[in-house]
């Protein structure tokens, strides 16, 4: 299933986040499909497919200490639409 973790973190945790972001790596249970920075603010959008709710949770929870992590399942909105189309028949 695919999953857009939404990560915040408070100006003065910057460093932290940065040093930690340098050396980390996703667990080889997440597919990664992109990550996107909040030019404008400290947040991070990241696509990911993960079969696996363990390795989804452990992920997170290594920045829940430092950073506020939202995270939403998602699915292509023309995929959604089809499947809502089909149960109004």
């Amino acid at each position: 299933m695919l999953f857009m973790d939404i990560w915040s973190w408070e100006p003065e945790k910057r460093d932290e986040v940065e040093k930690r972001w340098g050396k980390y790596k996703y667990p080889e249970e997440i597919k990664l499909i992109g990550e996107w920075l909040d030019i404008t603010g400290n947040r991070i959008f990241v696509l990911y497919e993960v079969d696996d709710p363990e390795a989804m949770i452990a992920a997170n929870h290594y920045w829940t200490d430092i950073a506020k992590v939202d995270c939403v399942p998602v699915m292509e909105a023309k995929k959604v639409a089809k499947i809502f189309a089909e149960k109004r028949k």
